[in-house]
């Protein structure tokens, strides 16, 4: 097991060095792969409740392109910008170079985002992510036709407004099972309502993961970088949390890459997971969560650029990345 830390210089210099690479492949190396790269989004809640003034400016400094605000429980920082005012927010916005890109909403689920839409479309933004309750009593088919017939006017004014709803798989909700997935890019009427992919909450099966990513194609608008690892339910010692982290835990994200890059993704991209209990930063110091990202973003480049799974983070080549049953996380 190779249990070796890069430091968050080191995690600059691989980044630069895929950057470099990336040229060189643009010159003539692998044409195909020159084309793809990743966009890297921040989600707030990895800051827990931390103040947006603290957070904002870690946007750049990670190579990421927008912002995601979060609201309770994992986060405050949509409720910050309520509380400090639309004005002042757009002010902290400009002063570190930095867009709304999205939200997450969990908290109003698909069908009350009305005002939220707004409130994306304002700033910028042209994303919401929710989620969608399962129903009972019918076929996993079935339900999702009734939802994209409930979600008929909220997909019409996300049309209007230039943004787009994506439901997150999620255990215990409409999208749970592989097949879930494949019904909802088959069945949905608009580009504007897509699917926020999360590894996580499926089998821990890069090859099936893989398949699954051809098969949704144009409707997975956003892509989650979370792993399973040990899960995110109960209480851990901090190297078992963080394997959630690409690059840490024993799933193997170059079949997902692959996937994405032969789908012509060109969504955002999340180094993601959650901590435990919810609403505290993953780590203590905004130093010490920028060391994890850049480390997990060098992974990812790594794998992306090169085809192999990253070295030099935490990676435990012994484990079987054969779970078949993640537990819920939200």
């Amino acid at each position: 097991m190779m249990t070796a830390f890069i430091t968050r210089r080191e995690a600059c210099r691989i980044l630069m060095a895929s950057t470099a690479c990336a040229f060189q492949v643009a010159r003539g190396a692998e044409p195909d792969r020159a084309k793809f790269r990743l966009n890297y989004s921040l989600a707030s809640s990895l800051y827990g409740t931390l103040p947006l003034e603290k957070i904002l400016p870690e946007v750049r400094r990670l190579g990421c392109e927008t912002i995601d605000l979060w609201p309770r429980p994992h986060g405050s920082q949509r409720e910050q910008v309520e509380e400090m005012g639309h004005g002042a927010f757009q002010k902290l916005l400009d002063q570190n170079n930095v867009q709304l890109g999205m939200t997450t909403r969990y908290d109003l689920g698909a069908f009350s985002l009305t005002d939220e839409m707004s409130f994306v479309q304002k700033f910028g933004g042209r994303l919401i992510v929710t989620g969608a309750r399962k129903g009972v009593g019918k076929s996993e088919k079935e339900q999702i036709q009734e939802f994209m017939q409930k979600m008929t006017p909220h997909v019409s004014r996300a049309e209007k407004l230039g943004v787009t709803i994506a439901i997150e798989n999620h255990v215990n909700s409409l999208l749970e099972s592989p097949d879930s997935l494949r019904y909802f890019a088959e069945l949905s009427p608009s580009p504007h309502l897509g699917i926020a992919y999360a590894p996580y909450h499926l089998p821990q099966d890069p090859l099936l993961q893989a398949q699954l990513i051809e098969e949704i194609g144009p409707k997975l608008v956003h892509f989650y970088a979370w792993e399973h690892g040990d899960g995110a339910m109960k209480k851990l010692p901090k190297e078992q949390e963080l394997k959630q982290l690409p690059g840490r835990g024993p799933f193997d994200f170059k079949p997902v890459l692959a996937a994405l890059q032969k789908i012509g993704f060109s969504g955002w991209t999340q180094v993601f997971m959650h901590p435990v209990p919810r609403g505290i930063p993953i780590m203590e110091s905004i130093p010490d969560i920028a060391e994890l990202i850049l480390e997990s973003q060098a992974y990812l480049e790594q794998v992306a650029l090169t085809g192999a799974r990253g070295k030099g983070v935490l990676i435990d080549e012994t484990q079987s990345a054969a779970r078949q049953n993640p537990d819920n996380a939200r």
